[in-house]
Formats: structure tokens, C-alpha cells, sequence
């Protein structure tokens, strides 16, 4: 079981974050991409079908040069494993001992391994899944092959993710459904503390007193288009937060035509655009800071924004166009706060069952299916998450062909 982390020392000085190697090929950054999705896959050759790792330019088998990525199982037999006890890298020095093992795929290749507590020893049955370092590169991860209830609590697993456990989570907007799901999602993970903001402090909403009740709870009046609150809680709080969840949003239907003036779309983007930057300005130092208090360090960054983030819905013109801003802006986000081990998880959900997409037809994403999505990608380290049907839909007609997903979308 994982012990909740001791109070840190203020008088102690508070260590620079160290990264593990980053250094990867380019043909290399199709594993790193597929664990960003939370996919373990493999470079597999289309005209043997050879699966091979590491990844390579071409088949060692055939020399075939087409090796698309394919989806694999991770299942496999642990040859041998050992227990690291000395490293050149000062990453890996901070952490010893590391738990190291040799698992042979059943789809084939031989990998090296982390290895999970709870894996037994060799000869043993495992799981091999991809997961992102701290610098944001894929590695592989060797689980026992049956869940059990407390495997998020072994100590080098959670270097690879942001397990809300013992963790200080800020959710910058609980009046909304989906904050509020949000929130009862956090608490239900094991967040140590949860602060929760609201916009307009003087109007009471719905859902107010049962946030009240929860113990973890603490409302704090937080509108991300105020920069002076911003600078102030961030000055009040901002030293404490280990997961900041920026979920507030401002939504109005219509595109260009059937709109005047530019007054709605400059709500949104004072909300969905300038409220990151806000906040990222403000909270984004402090973060950084803490990139190495342990396993009371700061982890994630997480942005809620929008399937149309990747290509406008022109029914919803100008709400499409703010989160792609605020798309772009959280990329941004992603490389600057790489360097502290931040990792920045973008959540690009597909129609959410809320007001403003009442007149779409489903399926929709319920407020505690988006909720679930966002805890299950701090657990499961990844950097983007796309909750809901229509998400994962689009996503696939992106990659594929954008072009062609801009002329279905406008037609």
C-alpha cells in the first residue's frame, strides 16, 4: 500500500527535477506516440508480418520498408529480472533500487522492461504496456498479468503517471455539471485536498452544498477572465497544487453568419483561450518548481477542450476556433512544463449532454463518463484523451485524411 506522503520541510531547498534519457530516433517516436493515446504498439511488416522491436527503418526480417504501427497485447513470459541498485543517471540514482526484468512477447520480440512490485518473480506470466517518462518519451512497463486493486500504488509505476492519490488537485470551474463530476471523481480516486473555483461568487449554484459536504472539498472564488484572481490564488494556493484541471469554458452555438458583432466570440475567447493563458502564467512557475518533491511533486496539467479543437464544426464556428486557440496554446504549455516533468493531458471530448448541445443528435458524453475519462488518463499517464463516441470517430477520420473531414463537416 502506498503511504501518503509526508509534509515537505519548507526550510529544505527544493531539488531541481531531473528527466530520465530522452534521447530517441524519430522512427522511435511511433511508440511514443501511440502511449500518448495510453496504445502499446508495434512496428509489424506488411509484407511478412514480422513484429520487431526496438523500432527500426526497416523489417529484420524481410527489409521490407513498410511497417506500420499495429496494436499489440503485451502479453508475454518474464525471461529474468534484477535489481538495479547503481545508475550514471542522476534520474535513475535518485530512485534506486529500480526493478528491471527481460519479458519475451508472445507476439515475438524480446524486451527490456521496467517491472512492476507487484510482477512475481521469473519465470512469471506478464502484461507489457507503454507508458510516457517524465520527459515524455514511451517505455515499457512490465504489470502482472491480473489487476489488482492497489497496482496503481507501486512506486515505480506511479513515476509514470498522475495517479490523483494523496494529490492536491485545483478544478478551475465547479459550477458546471461536468466540473462538479469532476470533482466526486477526484474525491472518489483518493485527491488528498480538492480546491474547486467558481465564477461569480455572489450567485449561489446548483450542486453548491453538495460539494460543501465533501471532506475534501475547499470552494474558492476563482473567474479566469480576472487576471488580478488569478495572480491571487495562484499566490494563496499555487505552491500546493500537485493536478490542475482547467475545465472552464464558455460556450455559445453559431459560426460567422448568423452572428453580429464579435462580442460572444470574444467571451470565449477570454474564457477558453486567454483563461489558459491566465492560468499557465500564473500557476505554471509554481508547478514547475515542484517537479521534484517526490511523490508530493507537482504532475499534470490537465486541459479540457474540444473534439472541434480539430477541425471546425461550423455550427459552432467561433467556439470551435477559441479551443483550437486554446490547442495550440496548450502545446505550448506541454513543452514548457516538460523540462519540471509536468506532463499536460488535453481532453478533447466530443458533444458533451450539456445546454448548448441539447440540439445535436447522441450520442453525447455525460458529465461523469468525461469525468471518468480525465482520472483514468492521470492513472494511466497518457497526454490525450478522447472521451466519447463522436471523439474517437473524428479522431480516426482525421488522421486519416483532415481535408477530407473539413469538407464533411462543412457540407
Amino acid at each position: 500500500m502506498l503511504d501518503k506522503p509526508k509534509r515537505k520541510n519548507p526550510v529544505l531547498r527544493t531539488r531541481l527535477p531531473t528527466l530520465p534519457p530522452a534521447a530517441r530516433s524519430r522512427v522511435a517516436l511511433g511508440l511514443t506516440a501511440a502511449a500518448a493515446l495510453g496504445r502499446f504498439e508495434l512496428q509489424q511488416c506488411r509484407d511478412c508480418g514480422t513484429v520487431q522491436y526496438p523500432p527500426r527503418e526497416v523489417c529484420q526480417q524481410c527489409l521490407s520498408i513498410h511497417l506500420p504501427w499495429n496494436p499489440q497485447s503485451g502479453k508475454g513470459e518474464l525471461l529474468s529480472s534484477t535489481l538495479l541498485h547503481h545508475s550514471n543517471d542522476l534520474f535513475f540514482r535518485e530512485r534506486l533500487p529500480w526493478r528491471l526484468g527481460l519479458v519475451q512477447l508472445d507476439c515475438g520480440p524480446t524486451v527490456v522492461a521496467h517491472l512492476h512490485g507487484g510482477v512475481p518473480p521469473a519465470p512469471a506470466r506478464v502484461r507489457v504496456a507503454a507508458r510516457l517518462d517524465r520527459a515524455g518519451q514511451a517505455v515499457l512497463v512490465a504489470l502482472p498479468e491480473k489487476e489488482t486493486s492497489d497496482m496503481a500504488d507501486d512506486r515505480q509505476l506511479r513515476e509514470f503517471t498522475c495517479d490523483p492519490k494523496f494529490r492536491k488537485v485545483l478544478v478551475t470551474d465547479g459550477k458546471s455539471a461536468a466540473g462538479q463530476a469532476i470533482v466526486k471523481a477526484l474525491a472518489q480516486a483518493g485527491a488528498e485536498l480538492i480546491w474547486v473555483g467558481y465564477a461569480e461568487p455572489w450567485k449561489k449554484f446548483s450542486g453548491f452544498d453538495a460539494l460543501s459536504k465533501l471532506s475534501q472539498v475547499t470552494l474558492l472564488p476563482l473567474d479566469v477572465t480576472d487576471s488580478k484572481n488569478v495572480r491571487e490564488l495562484a499566490a494563496e494556493i499555487g505552491g500546493k497544487v500537485d493536478i490542475l484541471i482547467n475545465n472552464a469554458e464558455h460556450h455559445r452555438a453559431f459560426g460567422i453568419g448568423n452572428r453580429a458583432g464579435v462580442e460572444t466570440a470574444r467571451a470565449e475567447m477570454d474564457v477558453n483561450y486567454f483563461g489558459l493563458l491566465r492560468l499557465a502564467q500564473e500557476f505554471g512557475p509554481a508547478m514547475r518548481a515542484r517537479g521534484a518533491d517526490g511523490l508530493a511533486s507537482a504532475a499534470a496539467w490537465v486541459n479540457v477542450l474540444s473534439i472541434y479543437a480539430l477541425a471546425n464544426f461550423p455550427p459552432h464556428g467561433t467556439f470551435s476556433a477559441s479551443k483550437a486557440a486554446a490547442h495550440s496554446l496548450a502545446q505550448c504549455l506541454r513543452a514548457e512544463m516538460r523540462p519540471a516533468g509536468v506532463r499536460v493531458v488535453n481532453v478533447f471530448p466530443g458533444p458533451i449532454d450539456d445546454e448548448w448541445n441539447q440540439l445535436l443528435p447522441p450520442p453525447k458524453v455525460a458529465a461523469a463518463g468525461l469525468a471518468d475519462a480525465i482520472v483514468r488518463a492521470l492513472r494511466d499517464g497518457v497526454e490525450d484523451v478522447y472521451p466519447g463516441d463522436v471523439a474517437q470517430e473524428w479522431l480516426a477520420r482525421w488522421r486519416d485524411n483532415p481535408k477530407a473531414l473539413e469538407g464533411e463537416l462543412s457540407s
